[in-house]
């Protein structure tokens, strides 16, 4: 897999997040971190999918596995990109923030 090219490709669909990062220097590190935080979430989910669909396939099984990682950073990093609120959260902005802090079960 190239999680480094699909977490920039992700930093990327947000645009003020990603003038931030380049603008601070801060692009490649926080590249870096996404794209181990999309693997860990990709390997997790692919543990999860095994063991609902014992009789689904590998290639299937990673392919799905990847699609839901890609989901759950593209929540962080609409999170991420989104300047901190005061007041209390949006019903999806607290489903995102439950998502993103609960590992698959």
């Amino acid at each position: 897999m190239h999680y480094k090219t699909i977490a920039l490709e992700l930093i990327q669909e947000q645009p003020e997040l990603y003038r931030s990062l380049y603008s601070s220097k801060r692009i490649l590190p926080e590249m870096d971190r996404y794209a181990a935080r999309l693997k860990s979430s990709h390997e997790a989910w692919q543990e999860v999918l095994k063991q609902h669909r014992p009789g689904s396939g590998t290639a299937q099984i990673t392919s799905e596995a990847l699609e839901l990682a890609i989901e759950d950073l593209r929540a962080l990093l609409l999170s991420d990109s989104q300047p901190a609120e005061t007041g209390p959260l949006s019903l999806d902005a607290a489903m995102s923030f439950i998502r993103r802090h609960t590992p698959p079960a």
